[in-house]
């Protein structure tokens, strides 16, 4: 097939040419996430938002056309593709339903894509809004963060996280099989990308979901094709649900260290660590000392002003320490790394994924932070995005994203420094594509 395509079609008796869109990008270092080194003075060709060819700079051949950009001295790796983020309901600091309007969807899909976050999951708090935004953007080439979505997440009656700021209505809540059966029908009707259950109590606090219908819930969504995410706290929860088929953790186990039953439960059943959100584990604590970030620009740039003024107040930092849990919440990170690397070192399938969206989990800054804290958990960077980008690809099946590689979707970041150097260059975004439409 040649790279430049032209068709004739008769419209109401006249003639249109239709000329593909040609994007040629040469000189740089290619990282595609597949996990190959990689590639120096590399070139690509960009055909309609997808990829026709990539390889060696000096194979090159530039079809006619092609608009071409020099990125010598750059580097190109695919775009992030968060697995665990939620979408609508927070402005600045505070969460409520009222928020999930399209202009504060669309905006949070824009912030996401200004910091190279090209795939977002919405995991369990969204409304029907949500497919309607979706369906547009599959429909043809988004220039925007693209949308996948849990639809409305599942707990018991009365249970976790239904007492938190915003949260009343918004997962469903289940008392019997027989409301399971009807709610799950309901998300594969909306064909839901995969289905979430909350399986917590807030350390005692709260009620949980009753482990008999957390395992009828997989056992529905599996019915109807759907793959099925928890978040969970405790190690024995986690060790309940991946032996009833529950395809990936939307957390880290946080209480104590996963042992040989959860990882030969997990490669047995083939589930995912789908998210370690390590940035939700810090964002509990650190914000009572926040430090030199909240002078740093990359962050700043994200955050609206009065978000600012309040994080740099004595006030919210008491408000903060205050929490009767306070103290706790370092090691509960410490215990969340430590899993992750031991999970990962066992063969179990790491994907990428940071709970960003709630107050006080930012946007686009805590995917960056969550790269930086995965490696600081002893992963390299090399894994680490690709963890990020093929990885969680394939628990999405998302098959024509997550690499750069000929026919795929061409969404990526163009770096100014090497992140297998050190991860924290993933900040050193100079454009982001999605579907070769640059952001």
């Amino acid at each position: 097939m040649k790279p430049i395509l032209f068709s004739a079609m008769l419209v109401f008796g006249a003639v249109v040419t239709v000329v593909a869109e040609t994007t040629v990008f040469d000189g740089f270092t290619l990282i595609d996430g597949t996990g190959r080194p990689p590639v120096a003075n590399a070139a690509m060709i960009i055909i309609d938002g997808h990829i026709q060819w990539t390889g060696p700079q000096s194979r090159l051949k530039v079809p006619a056309g092609a608009q071409v950009t020099h990125l010598a001295g750059k580097y190109v790796m695919p775009g992030l593709m968060n697995l665990h983020g939620h979408l609508g309901n927070t402005v600045d600091l505070a969460q409520d339903p009222k928020n999930f309007t399209r202009e504060n969807v669309e905006k949070q899909l824009g912030l996401y894509a200004s910091y190279g976050v090209t795939s977002v999951v919405s995991m369990g708090s969204d409304q029907d809004l949500i497919f309607q935004l979706r369906a547009a953007q599959r429909e043809g080439r988004p220039h925007s963060t693209r949308i996948f979505t849990a639809g409305r997440g599942f707990t018991g009656i009365g249970g976790y996280p239904t007492t938190a700021q915003g949260m009343k209505g918004v997962p469903f809540e289940v008392g019997s099989t027989a409301e399971v059966d009807q709610d799950v029908a309901h998300l594969a009707d909306q064909k839901v990308d995969l289905v979430k259950i909350w399986v917590d109590d807030h350390l005692g606090r709260e009620k949980k979901i009753p482990l008999d219908l957390a395992k009828a819930i997989i056992a529905d969504a599996h019915q109807h094709g759907i793959k099925v995410a928890a978040h969970v706290f405790y190690l024995e929860d986690a060790k309940a649900l991946v032996d009833a088929g529950l395809d990936g953790l939307a957390h880290s186990v946080r209480d104590k260290p996963v042992d040989d039953a959860l990882i030969a439960s997990m490669k047995k059943h083939g589930a995912y660590q789908e998210a370690a959100t390590l940035t939700r584990e810090q964002s509990t604590f650190v914000f009572a000392k926040p430090g030199p970030l909240l002078d740093d620009p990359f962050f700043t740039r994200g955050v609206s002003p009065t978000v600012l003024e309040t994080l740099k107040s004595p006030a919210y930092h008491n408000k903060v320490a205050a929490d009767p849990d306070h103290a706790k919440y370092p090691q509960f990170l410490q215990t969340a790394m430590q899993n992750l690397k031991r999970l990962s070192d066992s063969g179990v399938k790491i994907g990428f994924g940071t709970d960003s969206g709630p107050p006080a989990r930012f946007q686009g800054y805590f995917e960056h932070w969550e790269l930086q804290l995965m490696t600081e958990s002893g992963l390299t960077p090399m894994h680490v995005i690709t963890d990020a980008t093929r990885n969680a690809a394939e628990f999405l099946h998302a098959k024509d994203l997550g690499t750069l590689e000929r026919g795929k979707w061409a969404d990526l970041i163009v770096l100014g420094k090497n992140p297998l150097e050190d991860i924290r260059n993933t900040r050193s975004i100079e454009m982001v594509m999605i579907a070769g439409n640059k952001i």
